[in-house]
């Protein structure tokens, strides 16, 4: 496909699926808008793209569909300047859209994961349950998938008043939430039920939900 074939679909997914599904945030538009998703997508599923669907990557993994990355941006409320650890970098998308909004980011992906190499991003090798010690504190986390849990590993590493948007598994329902860290304890905020593309190596959640 042409690469303005790609920007007219890009335009079309922020109209269809972003606009009229509560991503009203315009910075968050405007970067989606620009970053062109078909370069983080393998070769062979570029035709999939832009679909409101998980793109599957192989081993396991897919990207989350274009409205669940919203709906995490959105909620993230990423500022210029902001240390963001994000969890499950996969191919990228979310990590260099995160740049794109000011975000210094550290984006941890599995060993044997694509290759990324997106400005303003540092790549880290690992468990996706252990996170980025190093570069801790951070004040966002960003956990790009479904999870059973958040571990105690990751809520260590993030600043006091942090922001966290996730996926959690509650008996079999994917609900998309946010919330704090405060004084070392997280609390999140179940918003909708969404389909997320779920995340290996976590256990049961133990966060508190309301």
């Amino acid at each position: 496909m042409s690469e303005q074939t790609y920007s007219s679909m890009r335009t079309a997914m922020v109209e269809s699926q972003l606009r009229t599904s509560d991503v009203d945030d315009q910075r968050v538009i405007a970067v989606m808008a620009r970053v062109p998703r078909e370069e983080f997508v393998p070769a062979e599923r570029r035709a999939m793209t832009y679909i409101d669907r998980p793109i599957p990557l192989g081993g396991g993994r897919a990207l989350n569909a274009p409205l669940v990355v919203g709906r995490l941006l959105k909620e993230a409320r990423v500022e210029a300047g902001d240390k963001v650890l994000l969890i499950g970098a996969a191919t990228g998308y979310s990590a260099a859209l995160l740049a794109e909004l000011g975000a210094q980011v550290t984006a941890v992906e599995e060993e044997g994961g694509a290759d990324i190499a997106v400005p303003g991003v540092t790549l880290v090798r690992g468990p996706l349950a252990a996170g980025a010690p190093d570069g801790a504190p951070y004040d966002v986390l960003f956990i790009d998938g479904a999870v059973e849990d958040v571990p105690t590993a990751l809520v260590q590493q993030l600043a006091d008043g942090a922001r966290v948007v996730t996926g959690l598994v509650d008996r079999g329902v994917t609900r998309l939430c946010a919330g704090r860290v405060i004084g070392g304890a997280l609390g999140l905020n179940s918003l909708t039920d969404i389909e997320m593309v779920a995340l290996p190596g976590f256990g049961a959640v133990k966060a508190f939900t309301f």
